[in-house]
């Protein structure tokens, strides 16, 4: 379905926990026809199904604000030009007023909710990093750069916008604001479930709706769904093991990497570690797993609008 070798771009969306240069590896590790759709669960920055561009796709998130800007992207009333124009003005001003600009625009924001709003914080805010309170509230401060938005930038932004939109002309792809248990009970056989959660045990405040018992229900919705699926997860770093993916994902083929991590709220979560790649075709052993009263009476994910890392 994928080409051999896939030279990744950025998204105009920026989070911790981006996989732009992890493309070539997950289309290369992942056998589908393309004849269903590719799903995800967790579109974080979207980086993913804009670099593989599937026919027909099932992008989803709780994060309201992701969804709504790649749906504005899709319908054109989110362009390059429109951003241009908005990240000049708001870049100049920012430049002269400093950082209570951003904090005006924060501000607004939390109010109004909009997708440009949303983009300048995203480029703004502090290394990246995205995260909302228990209110879904963003709360991430300043970068503290009000020289931020040069002319270079905005270009680049606005180029990454043009590129989102053209991958998405003309194919079947709906964007849906709801939960990973919805998204995965969707799936039907045929179809490509790519898996990007918040990362196991590496628990910081950006992204406190996912617990480690929603983990374990997933790795369970993952292993009994009918379509196939591919989940990303960190194996390693310089300070431990992920224990999640020995006890859930031990007889499934796994793909591993290298890499770095240039996002995030401390020092701690910008290191190398070891990224792997889970996929359910050509697994030892896949067997339907009964679920356990204590996980099958869980909630459906009412966290806030948080993402994966």
């Amino acid at each position: 379905m994928f080409p051999k070798s896939v030279k990744p771009k950025a998204p105009p969306i920026k989070t911790q926990g981006i996989k732009t240069k992890l493309t070539p590896m997950i289309a290369a590790s992942i056998r589908w026809d393309g004849q269903g759709r590719w799903i995800e669960p967790f579109i974080g920055s979207g980086a993913v199904a804009l670099n593989l561009a599937p026919r027909r796709a099932l992008l989803a998130d709780t994060n309201k604000h992701l969804i709504n800007f790649y749906k504005g992207v899709q319908s054109g009333e989110i362009t390059g030009d429109s951003a241009r124009r908005f990240l000049e003005v708001e870049g100049e001003r920012l430049l002269e007023v400093g950082e209570d600009h951003f904090y005006f625009i924060r501000e607004r924001f939390n109010n109004e909710g909009s997708p440009l709003d949303f983009l300048f914080l995203s480029r703004a805010c502090f290394n990246g990093v995205m995260r909302f309170n228990s209110k879904g509230r963003f709360n991430v401060p300043f970068c503290r750069k009000p020289e931020r938005f040069r002319q270079a930038l905005i270009t680049k932004i606005a180029n990454q916008i043009d590129w989102a939109a053209s991958v998405m002309k003309g194919k079947d792809w709906e964007f849906v604001v709801q939960s990973w248990q919805e998204t995965i009970e969707a799936a039907q056989r045929g179809d490509m479930i790519y898996c990007d959660p918040p990362y196991v045990g590496r628990h910081t405040d950006y992204y406190n709706g996912f617990t480690d018992e929603e983990a374990d229900a997933m790795a369970l919705a993952l292993i009994n769904c009918s379509a196939d699926f591919a989940l990303s997860m960190w194996l390693e770093n310089k300070y431990r093991k992920n224990e999640y993916l020995a006890r859930w994902f031990a007889g499934y083929p796994m793909e591993t990497t290298s890499h770095f991590y240039h996002v995030g709220s401390s020092e701690e979560l910008r290191n190398e570690m070891t990224e792997a790649l889970v996929v359910s075709h050509g697994a030892a052993v896949i067997e339907k797993v009964e679920l356990t009263p204590s996980v099958s009476d869980l909630p459906l994910f009412q966290g806030t609008e948080s993402l994966n890392v």
